[in-house]
């Protein structure tokens, strides 16, 4: 009965000659995937944008000056829900919203932008503008489109 049992010596063969373990990043993978996510957040960042949809009623009326706050928009869409940037809100609790947000931001004197739907129930729409005048809110602009013809 022979036994073949391998010296410690060196003459196993593999073992003097393994290769360097390589420590870097193969960054091409990653660089392809962070195009992609560019690629699809370019695409999809405009439609995040919309806001509240409405068809605005067109005017020649000219566009007032920017400041630096971005003031409160409130929106009416056509089946007459009102919206506080982007929120619905009931048209009971309008005024007490209203004066929370802008006690936080500028009192009455603060700006407030109302967009309403051209085909939205004008009813609505003047009642929402009593309820702000009838709060104290003094600064209030109607939004519309450039007309076109």
């Amino acid at each position: 009965m022979a036994m073949n049992v391998a010296s410690s010596s060196g003459g196993g063969g593999r073992r003097g000659r393994r290769k360097p373990v390589v420590a870097e990043i193969n960054v091409t993978p990653m660089v392809d995937v962070m195009l992609v996510l560019l690629i699809i957040f370019m695409v999809s960042a405009p439609m995040l944008t919309v806001g509240v949809p409405l068809d605005l009623p067109q005017t020649q009326a000219k566009s007032l000056e920017n400041n630096d706050q971005k003031p409160i928009q409130m929106s009416i869409d056509i089946k007459g829900k009102v919206f506080i940037n982007d929120a619905e809100i009931a048209i009971n609790e309008l005024i007490p919203k209203l004066k929370a947000i802008t006690d936080a931001r500028g009192g009455l004197e603060e700006r407030i932008y109302l967009r309403a739907d051209k085909k939205a129930d004008y009813g609505t729409v003047a009642r929402v503008m009593g309820q702000l005048s009838g709060a104290g809110f003094k600064k209030l602009a109607l939004v519309t489109e450039a007309d076109q013809g």
